[in-house]
């Protein structure tokens, strides 16, 4: 790609550490952050944080039946002083808001709930974002196209797509298939971006974060609530699926669901998350993409260990795979003790860790050693089901300077303004950008079948066998291949 086809716009100055788009974090309340993005950064033009707060913290209630909600539980609520947000009685939980000590004392007291708990947030820690840069689309006008994603403005500099062999399977004409859907479980999605524009559902599309449909309101009047206020979210999901403008995607055709959970300040509640994955499984979706996650003692929240199993067995009894990120702490989750890892330990799972480039000095490459197991990554030969590109960039190491992701930015986002002036793409790395590349290959795969447990094993058994033979404390059953499982090899 030439000099005159990329102008670059603003470089982050980041933490030299290899950190994820979504950080392995200790789950103990609520943990408002700056939204993941270092306070070097100088953010410009558009609206923004600025001013903006983030709610009180919730509360988890857990009802001792997993089928239903007691029918007086809204009138209990509002006689303790709290509000429901939102009650899931197909599993048997409920978000409630502004409840004091002994409004929890209350609800606890009662024969049908099991446990009220301070409701756990995962915030999403963003140091390891490299560049963000704008795509001329005029340029080359015509000339990038969803039947041809390798012509997309960024695909020279999109190492991870070419490692799993999706240029392979677009060239046998596999694109993905609008009868497969794949949900976001996410900050949200930029639906209008020209990269994501006709890709999302939104009669399917869900918020389960109130406070932030109010943010959207007020600073993008008009537009639906799971419109992406941060950039998480629309990085991800064009990433499992792209129009092949700016960035391509692994697949071009897969429909979307944006399921929002988490929040502008890059806070993920974990009922929201609960919510979000009952809602995509009951709205159809084939698979769900979940770059979240992090750690807590499993004696100290026993109700939301309840809830997960709840949660993630409805999925997979609903044929729905739940695609997760490993997480970034680079912790072995074999030897992680009484320690509970979102959402690898859950049942029903295929859990990602990630890989990069070994060197990467230019954005025209070379990109050495693709494959190469990333010093963030959570492994283990119990947890870790498969492995797939999540980038080793740096801006610190001149020989890794270019090993990012590369794929959407969202142009509604208040943590990076500058994207609401263009069709701009950003570099990051971690877990969180590994997963998505497992969702597009699943979602290949998923035109074959909608039983869950099958579908995960075709995403196993389509891998490329890497590392230790079998089962791999770091690759799983292999790196991800888009070719192999669209029969292109």
């Amino acid at each position: 790609m030439s000099s005159k086809r990329l102008r670059s716009v603003v470089a982050f100055m980041a933490a030299a550490a290899l950190v994820s788009a979504c950080a392995d974090r200790e789950l103990t309340g609520p943990t408002p952050d700056s939204a993941g993005v270092p306070s070097s950064v100088s953010l410009s033009s558009g609206a923004s944080l600025s001013g903006l707060e983030q709610p009180p913290p919730s509360h988890l209630v857990v009802f001792r039946s997993s089928k239903s909600a007691p029918s007086d539980f809204a009138a209990a609520v509002a006689g303790v002083g709290g509000t429901v947000e939102f009650v899931v009685p197909r599993v048997g939980f409920a978000s409630v808001a502004g409840l004091d000590e002994a409004g929890v004392a209350a609800l606890a007291g009662r024969k049908d709930v099991i446990a009220v708990e301070l409701d756990t947030r995962i915030s999403l820690d963003l140091p390891g974002v490299g560049q963000v840069e704008a795509a001329d689309l005029a340029l080359d006008p015509g000339v990038h196209s969803p039947a041809d994603p390798a012509t997309s403005f960024f695909f020279p500099r999109q190492w991870h797509h070419r490692a799993i062999g999706a240029d392979l399977a677009w060239a046998v004409g596999e694109l993905g298939s609008p009868d497969v859907t794949v949900a976001i479980l996410d900050t949200g999605i930029d639906y209008l971006h020209p990269d994501l524009a006709g890709l999302v559902d939104l009669s399917r599309s869900a918020s389960f974060v109130p406070a932030d449909d109010a943010f959207v309101d007020a600073f993008f009047p008009g537009r639906n609530h799971i419109t992406d206020l941060h950039f998480h979210g629309t990085h991800v999901a064009s990433t499992v699926s792209s129009n092949a403008l700016a960035v391509s995607g692994v697949t071009s055709r897969t429909t979307l669901i944006g399921v929002k959970v988490c929040d502008v300040f890059g806070s993920c509640p974990s009922t929201s998350v609960f919510a979000g994955v009952i809602h995509a499984a009951d709205a159809g979706a084939d698979i769900i993409n979940m770059s979240l996650g992090g750690t807590f003692v499993k004696s100290d929240f026993p109700g939301f260990v309840s809830v997960i199993n709840r949660v993630m067995n409805y999925a997979r009894q609903k044929g729905t795979l739940l695609v997760v990120s490993a997480g970034n702490a680079g912790i072995d989750l074999d030897h992680n003790g009484n320690s509970y890892a979102t959402y690898c330990d859950a049942p029903a799972v295929a859990c990602v860790s990630a890989t990069g480039p070994s060197f990467a000095p230019t954005t025209a490459g070379p990109f050495d050693n693709p494959d190469t197991p990333t010093a963030y990554s959570n492994f283990g030969r119990s947890a870790i089901h498969v492995a797939a590109p999540g980038g080793s960039g740096s801006n610190s190491n001149p020989n890794l300077a270019a090993g990012w992701v590369w794929q959407a930015c969202s142009q509604t986002s208040l943590v990076i303004p500058i994207c609401q002036t263009g069709v701009f793409t950003l570099g990051v790395n971690g877990t969180s950008m590994s997963s998505p590349h497992a969702a597009g290959v699943a979602a290949i795969l998923a035109q074959g079948t909608k039983n869950a447990g099958q579908l995960r094993s075709k995403l196993q058994q389509t891998a490329d066998d890497l590392g230790q033979p079998g089962t791999d404390p770091f690759f799983g059953k292999g790196r991800v291949n888009a070719a192999t499982a669209a029969g292109a090899n």
